[in-house]
């Protein structure tokens, strides 16, 4: 028997529960959970969006993955949010598109298990206002020749957390920030599930 199904077939073994945030689209959240949909240690089990109308949301129900929607009150203020988390033993939360800032009751909660995906080489164009189009709209106008993608831990400042993965893609003359989003979005698809696997495997948390 190898070490790994020694490791899964032991009685300390835990399945790492993965809930993920976004606030949009969420085609980061999907191409997440079609990466975890078979993986042996790592679960997707729920999706939380601060907006009802979030596509995201639609994309949870295509893969059965259950779905919530909260209001700031209820991040900030309740404890609506961490009984959703104990609710489906989340031990992992990865935001993927999502735009608030995380309280000092969740990072306090979740030390160093929460993790964030940035469109921009951080610590430049980051901080708050700094998302999506609009940080693609500053690189282009400040004449940059490199942006790219930064995966990081979450603190409780904006885009300031534990860097743990940057990749770069070239700006040229003829670029725009649609055509920048298209290159940044093609990193995320690329990296980002790998980059999340490689942190929970790495923790013993």
């Amino acid at each position: 028997m190898t070490s790994f199904l020694r490791y899964f077939k032991s009685k300390h073994f835990i399945m790492k529960n993965i809930a993920i945030f976004a606030s949009g689209n969420g085609s980061n959240a999907e191409n997440l959970i079609r990466y975890f949909a078979h993986h042996p240690t790592i679960c997707i089990k729920l999706l939380l969006t601060n907006k009802a109308d979030a596509y995201a949301l639609q994309r949870a129900a295509n893969w059965n993955i259950p779905a919530r929607v909260f209001n700031r009150y209820e991040l900030n203020e309740s404890t609506r949010v961490i009984d959703m988390l104990d609710e489906y033993h989340i031990r992992y939360i990865v935001l993927a598109g999502f735009l608030w800032l995380i309280p000092d009751t969740l990072i306090n909660r979740y030390p160093r298990r929460i993790v964030n995906i940035h469109p921009a080489l951080l610590p430049a164009y980051g901080g708050k206002g700094m998302y999506g189009m609009n940080v693609h709209r500053a690189v282009i106008a400040n004449g940059e020749r490199l942006s790219g993608i930064t995966i990081h831990e979450v603190n409780n400042e904006y885009d300031r957390g534990t860097i743990l993965f940057q990749a770069s893609c070239p700006i040229l003359p003829v670029d725009t920030p649609e055509t920048v989003s298209e290159k940044i979005h093609s990193m995320e698809q690329q990296y980002f599930p790998s980059v999340v696997e490689q942190w929970i495997l790495s923790t013993k948390k």
